[in-house]
């Protein structure tokens, strides 16, 4: 269909081409005479032969030849050119029946008469009916004429008959006296000059037609015979090449109508100046003529116009059909792209927060493709209308705007049924989620009941109420049969899930059965009448009392699960009490939001002001100082220190001027309407901002090289022109002080714009330039490094830094390290990297300003992949431990406050743990090329036994397993007194202490971190026998541990093993278990305290993360901190 459409159209267009060229044809054809006026204008000029007009009686027109004395002398061509011309004009009707000649040669001899009408009878191009000669007037004269017309008779025989004539009088018995002109005695009004005029506009014009009728058949033809392309830009080409030659061929034909009407004007003007019998038949000709060629001009005009219209539509509808298949093509791209991109799409999630994650991820690749969806849509509406219109592709747009209809469709399917599966896994696991966090609720309660008033039948009958409250809420909270689940998930279990579910399962059956066993206790001992003399906790007792909640979830208090009913029920007393207050607040929420407009504004007024006074103050400088010191003229008070130091003084100030003048600015003003969205500003332009931390950079040369030059008379003069009140220090101050002035008005446009649309947009600004001010902050440190000989760029990103008093406890190294390591810090200013930990000396330096800045003596340098950390350290919130190679340098670190030693944790924690998942990933790599794992190292004599390395390697078990509940209801029973003569021997620690103690390390083997500190030798150091100072509370343990507190004098009776030294208390004479670490050694009432361990964590406290190791072996020996 679409073929036999275009080729109607092309028909159509050829059938309009041929009607164009007939007429073009028609005009090149006619009205053409060989000579032109213009091309003989001169030999007309001479008169010797003119057509007046007038005609015979039978219409011929006659040709008069008036009395020329130099007749014979014109040249035969030029005689030959006239006769010739003015036989062409009269139509061929009037020429056909024959012309007359008039020869008027009365004042002429005979022999020139002769010569006349020989001449003319032998050279006349055309048909001759009557010659008409006035003879001589004369007497003499005409008695010759007479005389030698009869006797030469024969010798003017012509076609036609000659007729002499005597007199004018005898010439009008031959022809009209109106077809003759005054010099004939005629009334005939003819002026040869004005004739000439008028046969050279009319011919001038006839050849303007002539001109333009070729040029219309020339761009027809090419019209006719184009091809469409078969891109956009070729067809646009084609259309305006085209469009542009139509526009000037209609200026061609609108200059020879003009042309053409202004000949007719002054034809008819001529007309009608006359008297109606002076009109010749010669002017009526040239006025029809002239008349005829306009009509046919404005045929061609017409017919042109309807050609081209046919041909604009073809180019234009194939432009349109270029547009829609390159649209077609680009948007099937992009949406092949993402259909191959969401089949990639098969991850259902492993967790919750993952789930939501992959929600998240679909709805912003959903909006994404929305703008290809939406732009297919549209296209196929384009198509249609195309259709609509007619178009002579039919055949080809209506597949495209199905297709686009049919992808459109099949990838919003996709999307729907990738959320349908999402949405249901995020269900499931909400439900696996509350039913883990009901099984967590459910362990505190029971490790929340103490056992001796469970041991009373009221609170054994209370602790019951609880339990069985408790067990009420299963129903909404835990998962009811596993096959249901199952079946109900079917679409989205896999393996793994399945694993996971059947997990939740057993561990909420395991939760259930130990509820029944406590039930079945308490209900005995409720049922008792009498008090037991000895209470006998039962066996579900046993549980931790502060168990560990499962991955993912955190209490937000320690109370009994009645509290956590309540706090499931806060949601709804809240939004109730939101929903009575918005009722009573309903009246002035208009106002407050108004005013909070009119703050909003007030800020943005403020930015944008100061930003203009910004600008142009770098403006002033770079202009009135930068600029000038190039300035010949100010050369002479130029110091020599300042020669080449323009980068030097003003850093990159102007590279700060072009974004602020240029970018910057400009954008801010978009948002002065609507100021709460100005985030996005900031954040579109973040990385520009990374300018102003080279600056700082520079800016202690800068202060340095001013603080030398002040008082050079090049900057007095300068402040002078400038008619600045503060000196050049001021102004190149500005930058920094813009800079953290941006933080503060995004804070409190952020405070103004809680609830509006770019609320989130500011947020993540304003944390932006507070890390763009902190990233400044660190490279100001970071360039004060002295003494480092490595590069510190290749110690990965700077990511904290900051001063400390370190302590120092090594098992190799000099006795004097040990020795003043524990009541004197050293101050040291550390500095974490990706890849190393730098510990340096601060050093203040003499000066002022930034030449007091103080800078860094490089002390010692520990590789990240050798590292551990113990993160809280008894005794002091601020401490915590930073280990290196097993523990043989330890490092204690006071922080100035807890929240500062948490940040350096947090940090450290999530360096450690990249590099563990890294050594993971490698580890499962080199285990897919080998054929067996490689053994772990043999354990050294500091190592724990046997069966405490197991026990350690059950509790990371337990850790890492989220779902067992053997962590949170066992405990190890406490060591056993020594036997007579033998050392003490201890099992496995209580697994009571939290896991936000433990140690962190990404070295492969497993070491104890044992907290006896150990100097210069190989072996521990070994108490001696006498009285001990208590340093550190002990409350913890079983029958066999003794409670002490800071401060108490116990005595040593055995020494164990491990750490446990067994002590008795003078005072009680009660004797136990003490760790070693909690005790010095008593030297005398005016001794200090020596301290025996580097660490005050809890026992387990140090257990390292069981993972790959990161490096083959350590660093560099340790050496001494102290600068």
């Amino acid at each position: 269909m679409t073929v036999s459409r275009l080729s109607l159209l092309c028909r159509d267009l050829w059938a309009l081409w041929l009607l164009l060229k007939a007429g073009a044809d028609e005009i090149m054809h006619q009205d053409i005479v060989p000579l032109c006026a213009a091309d003989i204008q001169d030999q007309l000029k001479k008169r010797f032969a003119y057509l007046s007009g007038g005609r015979g009686q039978d219409g011929s027109p006659v040709i008069t030849f008036p009395d020329y004395p130099a007749f014979s002398e014109i040249p035969d061509k030029e005689f030959q050119n006239v006769m010739t011309y003015l036989t062409s004009i009269p139509s061929l009707q009037d020429a056909g029946i024959g012309f007359i000649l008039v020869i008027d040669r009365r004042r002429d001899k005979w022999t020139s008469v002769k010569a006349s009408v020989l001449r003319i009878a032998a050279s006349f191009p055309a048909n001759l009916q009557l010659v008409l000669v006035l003879r001589p007037t004369g007497f003499f004269q005409r008695t010759l004429s007479d005389i030698a017309f009869k006797f030469n008779r024969d010798d003017f025989k012509m076609k036609v008959p000659v007729i002499m004539l005597s007199s004018v009088p005898d010439l009008h018995g031959y022809i009209d006296k109106s077809q003759l002109t005054e010099d004939l005695g005629g009334t005939l009004d003819y002026c040869h000059s004005r004739w000439l005029c008028q046969r050279t506009a009319i011919e001038s014009f006839a050849l303007m037609v002539k001109q333009t009728a070729q040029m219309l058949q020339s761009f027809g033809t090419e019209l006719a015979e184009t091809e469409l392309p078969n891109d956009v830009q070729s067809t646009s080409s084609v259309l305006c090449a085209h469009t542009e030659k139509k526009d000037k061929a209609k200026e061609d034909l609108r200059l020879a109508l003009k042309e053409g009407h202004s000949v007719l004007e002054s034809l008819r003007e001529l007309q009608a100046e006359g008297s109606e019998p002076s009109v010749n038949q010669d002017q009526l000709d040239n006025q029809a003529t002239v008349q005829r060629l306009l009509a046919q001009l404005n045929e061609t005009e017409a017919a042109f116009d309807e050609f081209w219209a046919k041909h604009q539509q073809k180019l234009e509808q194939c432009l349109q059909l270029r547009h829609f298949e390159q649209g077609f093509r680009e948007v099937k791209a992009i949406l092949d792209a993402a259909s191959q991109k969401i089949a990639t799409f098969t991850d259902i999630g492993n967790s919750l927060a993952h789930v939501e994650h992959l929600l998240r991820d679909l709805a912003s690749f959903e909006e994404k493709s929305g703008v290809a969806v939406e732009r297919a849509r549209a296209l196929s509406l384009d198509g249609e209308q195309l259709i609509g219109n007619k178009h002579y592709a039919v055949d080809s747009i209506r597949p495209k705007c199905q297709e686009l209809r049919h992808l459109c469709d099949q990838f919003s399917a996709e999307i729907a049924r990738r959320r349908g599966l999402l949405s249901k896994s995020l269900e499931l696991h909400r439900r696996l989620e509350t039913s883990m966090k009901w099984c967590d609720e459910g362990i505190y309660l029971l490790a929340s009941q103490p056992v001796d008033k469970c041991q009373s039948q009221d609170g054994a009958e209370a602790a019951l109420q609880e339990i069985e409250k408790f067990l009420e809420t299963g129903a909404e909270n835990k998962i009811q049969e596993l096959n249901a689940i199952y079946k109900e998930y079917e679409s989205i279990l896999n393996q793994d899930l399945m694993e996971h579910v059947r997990k939740v399962f057993q561990k909420q059956a395991s939760m259930e059965e130990v509820f029944h066993r406590r039930q079945a206790s308490l209900k005995k001992l409720a049922a008792r009448q009498t008090r037991p003399v000895q209470p006998v906790a039962p066996r579900p007792e046993a549980l931790a009392k502060s168990p560990c909640p499962s991955p993912g979830i955190r209490r937000g208090s320690e109370n009994s699960s009645s509290e956590g009913g309540a706090l499931r029920r806060g949601p709804y007393r809240r939004a109730k009490s939101e929903m009575s207050e918005s009722r009573q607040g309903r009246g002035s929420a208009g106002e407050e939001e108004e005013s909070l407009a009119i703050l909003r504004r007030h800020v943005m007024s403020e930015l944008l002001d100061t930003e203009r006074a910004y600008v142009e103050e770098l403006l002033c400088v770079l202009e009135g100082y930068a600029a000038e010191m190039d300035n010949p003229l100010m050369a002479h008070l130029l110091s020599t220190g300042l020669h080449n130091k323009k980068d030097v003084l003003f850093g990159n100030m102007e590279e700060i001027y072009h974004f602020h003048n240029r970018i910057f600015l400009r954008e801010l003003e978009n948002y002065t309407d609507c100021p709460e969205l100005v985030g996005r500003c900031f954040l579109e332009r973040m990385e520009d901002f990374q300018i102003y931390e080279k600056y700082c950079q520079n800016k202690p040369r800068s202060e340095s090289l001013w603080r030398q030059c002040s008082d050079c008379p090049f900057f007095q003069e300068c402040q002078r022109k400038l008619d600045h009140k503060l000196s050049l220090d001021s102004y190149l101050l500005k930058p920094v002080q813009r800079i953290t002035k941006y933080q503060l008005l995004l804070k409190e446009m952020l405070k103004y714009s809680r609830n509006c649309e770019g609320a989130e947009d500011l947020q993540e600004a304003l944390s932006s330039i507070l890390g763009i001010l902190k990233a400044v902050n660190d490279s100001m440190h970071l360039i004060a490094i002295t003494g480092y000989d490595g590069n510190l760029g290749d110690l990965g990103k700077l990511l904290m830094q900051g001063s400390f008093s370190v302590w120092t406890d090594h098992k190799r190294g000099h006795t004097k390290v040990k020795e003043l390591a524990r009541f004197k810090p050293m101050q040291r200013h550390l500095f974490l990297h990706e890849k190393a930990v730098l510990f340096c000396k601060k050093r203040e330096e003499n000066g002022e300003g930034y030449e007091k800045a103080p800078s860094y003596s490089y002390k010692q340098s520990l590789n990240m992949a050798a590292v551990g950390i113990t993160e809280n350290v008894k005794g002091d919130a601020k401490k915590f431990e930073i280990w290196y190679n097993a523990r043989e340098e330890v490092y204690i670190v006071q922080a100035p406050t807890p929240e500062i030693k948490a940040a350096w944790v947090n940090e450290i924690r999530k360096v450690l743990t990249s590099q563990l998942q890294a050594c993971r990933e490698a580890s499962q790599h080199r285990a897919l090329e080998q054929s067996q794992s490689l053994p772990l190292p043999a354990p050294t004599s500091t190592s724990p036994s046997r069966g405490n390395s197991r026990n350690i390697k059950k509790l990371e078990e337990r850790k890492t397993d989220p779902l067992s509940l053997e962590g949170y209801v066992s405990s190890g029973p406490l060591t056993k007194p020594p036997e007579k003569g033998k050392g003490w021997s201890k099992t496995s620690h209580s697994l009571e202490a939290p896991e936000d103690d433990g140690g962190w390390s990404s070295a492969e083997e497993q070491i104890n971190s044992s907290d006896a500190e150990e100097d210069g030798g190989l072996g521990p150091k070994k108490l001696v026998p006498g009285k001990y100072t208590v340093v550190a509370d002990h409350e913890k343990g079983g029958p066999d541990a003794l409670l002490v507190r800071s401060g108490d004098v116990v005595e040593l009776v055995q020494e164990g093993d491990e750490g446990l030294w067994y002590v008795r208390d003078p005072t009680t004479g009660k004797e136990g278990w003490v760790p070693a670490s909690s005790l010095s050694v008593q030297l005398g009432p005016s001794g200090s305290a020596q301290c025996l361990s580097s660490s005050e964590s809890s026992p387990g406290s140090a257990v390292l993360s069981n993972s790959s190791s990161c490096s083959e072996g350590g660093q560099a020996p340790f050496s001494d901190l102290q600068g």
